[in-house]
C-alpha cells in the first residue's frame, strides 16, 4: 500500500533493493561508478493487470493546483505528491528552494524510494503551458490521463513532450564559450557535468525535448542507489550556481541520468502513438497533419494581426496614409472561413488517429515493435 500524500514514506519490508553503504561522493574516484549505465527493457505487466503511479509536482504557495486532485483524485492507481518550495511547514517540501524542479525531483526519488509506484509522473504545476504537447490541448490532464504505462516501464525513461522544438535533435554544446541568451547554462554545463559524471567524457552535445516533464518507471529508479540521488542533491544545494541556472543545467542531463544516452529524440509520431495513444498510421501521415495544423496557426496568427490593424484603423484614422495601408476589406472573412475548415478537418483528423491508437496493434506496428495476438499495449 502506497503512502497516503503527506506521510514520509517508511521502508517496505518485501522491498530487497538496498542502497550501497558509501559516503554522497566516495573519496577515492574508482568507487564511483559511471552514469552510463545499461538498460534492457522492461517488463510489462500481463493485460489487464493495472499500473500504480504517481504525479511528483513542485508548487510556490501561490500557485493553484487543484486540477491534479479535481481529475485524479478519485483514482485509486494515482496518487500525487505535491512539493511546497517556498513553505518548510508544509507536508511535503524540499530542504531548500533552489534549482527550480530538480530539488523536488530529486527530493521526491530520496523520500519514496522504497515505495514507489509503478509510473512517476514529474510534471510542473500549471495544467495548462506552451510546452505541454500541442495535441493534446496543451493540457497536462490529457498527457497524463493518456500516458501508457507500458511505454515507461518499457523504456524506464520517457520525456513528456513529443515535440522536437525546443531541445533536439542537438540542442546543447557543453565547452560553448560563448553565451546564447536563449541557452544561458550551456556555458557552465561542463563543468557542471564533470562535477555531476566525473568518470564520464564531456559530451560534445546533449539533447532532448524540453522542458523537465517526464515519466519514469519505478525499476529504472532503482538501477541505481538512493546514494546517488542524495549525492546529486547534495550537488544542487553546494553549487554556487543559480536557483535559475542550476536548474536549467539538469534539464538536458536527466536523459543521461536514466538512459546513458546523451541525446534522446524519440520520433515525434512514435511518441505520440506509443506514448500516447494518438496513431496517425506513420511518419508521413502524422506530418501531413502538422502541416495542416501549422497552417492553421499561422492563419489565425494573420488573422489577429489584421484585427489589430482595423482597430487601430478605426481608433487612429489619420495615421493611415502612404506608408501604412489600412486593413483590407473582407480579408478577416477569408480567414475566418479557411480556419474553420482547416480546424474541421484538424479535429476530424485528430479524433480518428486517437481511435487508430485505441488498438494495441496499431501501436506496436507504429512503434516499429513486435506484437502478438493477446498482447496489450
Amino acid at each position: 500500500m502506497k503512502p497516503l500524500i503527506g506521510e514520509l514514506p517508511q521502508k517496505a519490508e518485501e522491498d530487497e533493493t538496498e542502497p550501497i553503504e558509501s559516503e554522497a561522493k566516495p573519496k577515492v574516484q574508482g568507487e564511483w561508478p559511471s552514469a552510463t549505465l545499461q538498460h534492457g527493457q522492461g517488463k510489462v505487466k500481463p493485460v489487464g493487470q493495472p499500473y500504480t503511479k504517481t504525479i511528483v509536482v513542485p508548487k510556490t504557495k501561490g500557485e493553484e493546483v487543484d486540477w491534479i486532485a479535481e481529475h485524479f483524485g478519485g483514482d485509486e492507481h494515482i496518487d500525487y505528491a505535491v512539493y511546497v518550495v517556498d513553505d518548510p511547514t508544509a507536508p511535503f517540501h524540499p530542504p531548500k528552494n533552489k534549482g527550480h524542479e530538480v530539488m523536488v525531483y530529486l527530493s521526491y526519488i530520496i523520500d519514496h524510494y522504497y515505495n514507489l509506484s509503478d509510473v512517476n509522473i514529474f510534471m510542473h504545476a500549471h495544467q495548462h503551458a506552451w510546452h505541454n504537447d500541442d495535441l493534446l490541448g496543451q493540457d497536462a490532464v490529457e498527457m497524463i490521463s493518456r500516458l501508457s504505462a507500458e511505454r515507461v516501464t518499457r523504456e524506464g525513461y520517457m520525456n513528456m513532450r513529443c515535440h522536437w522544438g525546443p531541445g533536439c535533435p542537438a540542442w546543447m554544446h557543453p565547452g560553448t564559450v560563448e553565451e546564447d541568451i536563449n541557452k544561458q547554462e550551456e556555458t557552465v554545463l561542463a563543468q557542471s557535468w564533470s562535477e555531476l559524471f566525473p568518470l564520464d567524457p564531456i559530451p560534445n552535445v546533449l539533447a532532448q525535448p524540453c522542458c523537465a516533464q517526464f515519466a519514469i518507471s519505478k525499476e529504472r529508479i532503482r538501477s541505481m542507489p538512493i546514494t546517488r540521488y542524495t549525492f546529486y542533491r547534495d550537488w544542487l544545494l553546494r553549487t554556487t550556481l543559480s536557483d535559475y541556472i542550476s536548474g536549467r543545467v539538469w534539464e538536458y542531463v536527466w536523459q543521461f541520468l536514466f538512459t546513458g544516452n546523451h541525446v534522446v529524440c524519440p520520433k515525434e509520431h512514435i511518441c505520440y502513438c506509443d506514448g500516447f495513444g494518438v496513431c496517425f498510421g506513420g511518419e508521413e501521415e502524422y506530418d501531413a497533419f502538422y502541416k495542416r495544423y501549422t497552417e492553421r496557426e499561422k492563419l489565425e496568427e494573420q488573422l489577429r494581426k489584421w484585427h489589430e490593424l482595423d482597430q487601430k484603423f478605426h481608433e487612429h484614422p489619420e495615421e493611415f496614409g502612404t506608408e501604412l495601408e489600412p486593413p483590407e476589406p473582407g480579408k478577416d472573412l477569408e480567414l475566418e472561413g479557411r480556419i474553420k475548415g482547416i480546424r474541421a478537418w484538424c479535429e476530424h483528423t485528430l479524433q480518428k488517429a486517437k481511435e487508430h491508437g485505441d488498438v494495441a496493434m496499431n501501436r506496436a506496428k507504429e512503434a516499429g515493435r513486435e506484437w502478438h495476438d493477446g498482447d496489450g499495449f
